[in-house]
């Protein structure tokens, strides 16, 4: 089983449109990969998908907030600052991947260290169709 932290752009592009979030986002609500998260991470989720210019029903934040939290694992943020990151704002899923062990999914490849964990929704879905 995959373990992954999702970066907060997966959930704009998977509500946006179809393709490799939102792939991910249904192999979370089947139970096929195991989202972590922490309470920063939550709250972050919805602040972003909250926003009027996106114009995401409440019901359909909701829905993808509460599928995650139900599927997936909370753990405890660990703030380390170890590595330098280009947005600190991205830290807490940069550091809730390195704690989980899990692949940091995300559309903003040049915002975390170039680490191997650190993956695109689609080469994400290359790594779990190998395994």
């Amino acid at each position: 089983m995959h373990k992954v932290v999702l970066d907060t752009n997966v959930l704009v592009s998977s509500l946006l449109a179809s393709g490799p979030p939102a792939v991910i986002i249904d192999l979370v609500a089947d139970g096929r990969i195991i989202p972590f998260y922490n309470d920063l991470i939550i709250q972050e989720y919805w602040e972003v998908l909250s926003r009027n210019k996106f114009g995401f029903s409440p019901f359909q934040v909701t829905r993808l907030i509460h599928d995650i939290a139900r599927s997936g694992i909370a753990i405890e943020y660990k703030q380390t600052g170890k590595k330098p990151i280009l947005h600190e704002d991205d830290r807490i899923f940069y550091e809730a991947a390195v704690d989980a062990q899990a692949y940091l999914i995300t559309g903003n490849m040049r915002h975390f260290p170039k680490d191997s964990f650190v993956v695109s929704p689609a080469q994400f879905l290359v790594v779990f169709h190998k395994s």
